[in-house]
């Protein structure tokens, strides 16, 4: 059995086929452009590969009720020309066959507690650190949701002492987004993250920023296991940082190992790199296909 998995991102969709185990047996990166652009290159890498199912983690805000009427839909997106699109709508037209629809941090999660760094695990949460900040979660075996998906990305942080910039969420200037995100590290320091490693100062700042978002995490989900993938988190120095600002912000109230003496274990990048997403949505073509 052949599976279709599609990772929609801002800037890229990854569209690949392949099997329940996480075998990715072709891929494809194609632009977001607008949908009837980007969508025409999917349809087209799909209709040769004819899947039995395909699962979708997709950028958001998204619809991902499935009782909804709006189901499958990319809702309140500021990216041109996709803002309530009907993702799943559309692709049911030309492939008449179970879809599994969720959010790309979603689907990473899913992809980890499966096959990756949480594997064995019924809990676990996964944050990406990027050119926006998103996280998803897998609690009891489920991916988290209730009236929408979580927006963890977007919550209300303290401000670093040394900290004058603003912030660059379009929504809400200076929440962990605003604050913490890649576009936010370059309009701080004046050059992307790439080029500022040995500036220990603006680690130390991001990784208070992210260490607290982490600890309220903790607190409130209680996950057995964080990933934190994502492109600003491949600055390896920041794993440490965060993690002992976790700890001092936590302040021994959570006393279990995993948080006072093993952090680097608790703490981790994603065991599938940057295949976590696209092996997520794999997952959720397979949900898909067995319910």
């Amino acid at each position: 059995m052949l599976l279709g998995a599609i990772e929609a991102g801002g800037t890229k969709f990854v569209c690949a086929v392949g099997k329940e185990d996480g075998t990715i047996v072709e891929r494809t990166v194609i632009p977001t452009d607008l949908p009837e652009v980007t969508m025409k290159e999917v349809i087209k890498f799909f209709q040769k590969h004819k899947p039995s199912a395909i699962g979708i983690g997709t950028f958001g805000p998204a619809d991902v009720d499935p009782v909804s009427v709006t189901f499958g839909t990319i809702t309140s997106t500021p990216k041109q020309g996709w803002r309530n699109y009907p993702l799943v709508s559309e692709l049911k037209k030309r492939f008449p066959v179970p879809i599994g629809f969720n959010t790309d941090v979603n689907a990473a999660a899913l992809g980890e507690a499966r096959l990756g760094a949480a594997k064995g695990l019924d809990s676990c949460l996964y944050i990406t650190v990027g050119t926006g900040i998103g996280a998803g979660a897998l609690i009891g075996g489920k991916l988290l949701q209730g009236l929408s998906h979580p927006e963890m990305g977007h919550i209300l942080v303290r401000r670093h002492p040394n900290d004058s910039y603003a912030g660059k969420c379009p929504y809400h200037g200076d929440c962990l987004e605003g604050l913490a995100a890649g576009p936010a590290i370059e309009e701080r320091w004046g050059v992307k993250g790439d080029q500022l490693k040995e500036r220990a100062e603006v680690w130390e700042m991001e990784g208070f920023y992210l260490a607290q978002a982490i600890a309220q995490y903790i607190l409130v989900l209680s996950p057995k296991k964080i990933i934190l993938g994502g492109g600003v988190m491949k600055q390896a120095q920041l794993f440490p940082i965060i993690a002992r600002n976790v700890q001092e912000m936590l302040n021994g109230y959570v006393s279990l190992p995993e948080i006072m003496e093993h952090m680097e274990d608790y703490l981790v990048p994603p065991g599938l790199g940057d295949n976590a997403g696209i092996t997520g949505a794999l997952m959720l073509a397979y949900q898909a296909y067995t319910e």
